[in-house]
């Protein structure tokens, strides 16, 4: 077995079971990366408590509209999350992310990315290194509106879909 068919074998288990998949009601922090318009997006909700005078992370859950690769890191990457302090978890990267499903095929690296993106926007506004123009102008972020809804919300109305042929020379 070839290290690409391992991670395969991996993602696909991560697929058929995955951990932590849906919305936290009782969140602490919320991190939303992706774009409606082109498809990709992710949420990751973070649960915070107290351990030995340690704030740390006690569950992290996900939402995920995408590709089964990023299903398949942002389950393991919760996984990989719980007794994490903040300052911990920030240091993670897209491949410690994923590192449990093995090495990702360069076409699938944006998944990891997107699940990093989504837990580092979750602790800082958490540990409040958002600076205030960027931050949330309601409180409401966590309880805020689902990913489908934000989705659907953005889809274009009319049920007409206009595809437009790029010029290769520009």
């Amino acid at each position: 077995m070839t290290p690409d068919d391992t991670t395969e074998e991996r993602i696909r288990e991560a697929i058929a079971n995955p951990k932590n998949m849906g919305e936290m009601s009782d969140a602490d922090a919320v991190g939303t990366v992706g774009s409606p318009d082109c498809g990709d997006m992710l949420r990751m909700w973070l649960k915070f408590t107290e351990k030995d005078g340690r704030k740390v992370i006690d569950r992290a859950s996900f939402q995920s509209f995408g590709c089964q690769t990023a299903i398949a890191v942002a389950s393991v990457a919760t996984e990989l999350l719980a007794g994490k302090s903040i300052e911990e978890a920030l240091k993670l990267d897209a491949s410690e992310l994923s590192k449990p499903l093995g090495p990702l095929p360069p076409m699938k690296i944006h998944c990891g990315q997107m699940v990093e993106g989504a837990l580092r926007q979750a602790l800082e506004e958490e540990s409040g290194q958002v600076p205030a123009e960027e931050a949330p102008t309601e409180p409401s972020s966590v309880g805020g509106p689902t990913l489908l809804g934000q989705m659907s919300a953005s889809a274009p109305t009319g049920g007409k879909l206009k595809i437009v042929k790029l010029d290769p020379a520009s």
